[in-house]
């Protein structure tokens, strides 16, 4: 008779899969970024991986899938990195610099994944996609949409609270995160750069869209 397995066999099996997507998912944000949605195959991530087409496949039924996956990735990403900054205590201007630097630096330490969720947002504004990925693109960008509204209601708290100029919060929010999202196209990590000058970098970042938005004192 068939011993059944254990929960710890179990565990161990759940844990196991997930990790083999997590590397899957690596490999992918790494080709995507290096190569473009169109020009990646499952050959490429393949390759990147250093395994068979298989292995993906038993993750994934196609490109179409495992790319809105690294996509989908890359907002949950940008999510948990604001979120809790932006419902801790403190000013609102302070909790929206401490929010830039983060997504800065999740940018710069996760970019691949991070100019994946850039193309996919092109795909969709592009339309050049099918009706199914466009389905799917759809939630995508209910998720984007959630993670601008994380800014906006903070920029609200601080043009009511005199932090910040007054204007449109919804029309702030698009060309700052605009700004941050451009990262994904010019920053490329200089050889032997240290955690140290990426927060540099965010510094730099936060304090220069800050400086249009921050009231006058």
């Amino acid at each position: 008779m068939e011993q059944a397995a254990s929960p710890f066999d179990l565990l161990r099996t759940t844990l196991s899969k997930e990790e083999g997507r997590a590397e899957i998912l690596d490999a992918a944000a790494e080709a995507f970024m290096q190569k473009g949605f169109a020009a990646t195959s499952i050959n490429t991530v393949a390759g990147v991986l250093g395994c068979t087409k298989g292995r993906i496949y038993y993750q994934f039924e196609s490109k179409s899938d495992l790319f809105f996956a690294v996509h989908r990735e890359a907002m949950l990403m940008n999510i948990n990195a604001v979120s809790g900054i932006a419902n801790s205590e403190g000013k609102p201007l302070e909790r929206l610099s401490r929010m830039i630097r983060a997504q800065a630096m999740v940018i710069m330490t996760r970019l691949p994944f991070q100019r994946a969720s850039a193309q996919g947002l092109e795909l969709h504004l592009a339309g050049s996609t099918t009706a199914e990925q466009r389905e799917v693109l759809h939630s995508l960008v209910v998720m984007r949409e959630q993670y601008e509204n994380i800014f906006v209601d903070v920029v609200t708290e601080g043009i009511q609270c005199g932090d910040l100029r007054s204007f449109d919060p919804k029309f702030a929010v698009k060309p700052l995160l605009g700004a941050l999202n451009w990262m994904t196209v010019w920053y490329r990590a200089a050889p032997g750069e240290t955690e140290e000058h990426q927060r540099k970098i965010a510094d730099d970042m936060a304090d220069f869209l800050l400086s249009g938005l921050a009231a006058s004192s």
